[in-house]
């Protein structure tokens, strides 16, 4: 820092500016001076210059003298909008990016930033930051390998928000599974298949079968036992039929649980 070329006046209150912005403590002039290579009494004097301007330009923001330092706030006159917005950050909605990140980040943590990525294939930096911010989620540790990446995992804050009392409260994932149908579907539709041909070619298939089921039992009705029993066999059964072959009761009792007398 002692390399720095001494600040000029007419930089030095955006140099402070810039400072107090990052500065989530109070920070004394003499720290601000040995930072930006000035004199104490030039940092002191442009401080006090800008908390003047902010206070007499009725600005958002104010600077001031705490606690043995200097510090950003907020105007008090605007104490009531700034409670509004704070107390919504509990209750407004999570985006679904933000569910579908904390979801992986509950059930598999501690994990890294690339495994939820691996996991919803898109970048998550952002919503990760954004959640971390919340206090939703937390660094849990470093991984040993993949060059120590930061692990997250959740917070008392997430289970208290959720209504959890442990992880082991956690719904059993395997409830939300879908079932054979929906897996054919999603299957269908990730072909490039749009919905209404999917349900279109269910529909005629299922047409299809019922025409089928009413031909067999037309076919069934109208045809002598003995000879459907020989159809069924021949093509169920894959056998070698001629017209000397015969089916005796035991087979009428495989293929329709009867035999020809009955």
């Amino acid at each position: 820092m002692n390399d720095l070329e001494m600040i000029d006046d007419a930089n030095l209150k955006g140099a402070l500016e810039a400072l107090l912005l990052v500065s989530s403590d109070p920070v004394p002039a003499a720290a601000f001076a040995r930072i930006l290579n000035a004199t104490p009494s030039a940092v002191s004097d442009a401080l006090a210059e800008l908390s003047c301007e902010y206070r007499e330009g009725e600005r958002g923001i104010q600077l001031r003298e705490v606690a043995g330092g200097w510090r950003l706030s907020t105007h008090p006159g605007y104490a009531r909008y700034i409670e509004e917005y704070v107390l919504s950050w509990d209750t407004r909605k999570l985006s679904q990016a933000a569910l579908e990140t904390l979801a992986v980040v509950a059930y598999h943590q501690p994990v890294t930033r690339e495994g939820v990525k691996a996991i919803r294939g898109v970048n998550s930096e952002g919503v990760i930051s954004s959640l971390i911010e919340k206090g939703l989620i937390k660094e849990a540790g470093r991984e040993r390998d993949r060059g120590q990446a930061i692990l997250y995992g959740t917070t008392q804050a997430f289970l208290e928000r959720f209504g959890l009392k442990s992880l082991k409260d956690l719904p059993d994932l395997e409830q939300f599974a879908p079932d054979e149908k929906a897996k054919q579907f999603i299957r269908e539709r990730l072909s490039g298949r749009s919905i209404n041909a999917t349900l279109d070619d269910q529909f005629a298939q299922s047409e299809q079968e019922k025409e089928t089921e009413e031909a067999a039992a037309r076919l069934l009705k109208d045809t002598p036992v003995q000879e459907t029993a020989n159809v069924v066999l021949a093509m169920d059964l894959d056998f070698d039929m001629d017209d000397e072959t015969t089916v005796d009761d035991d087979m009428l009792d495989f293929v329709f649980g009867t035999s020809e007398d009955e």
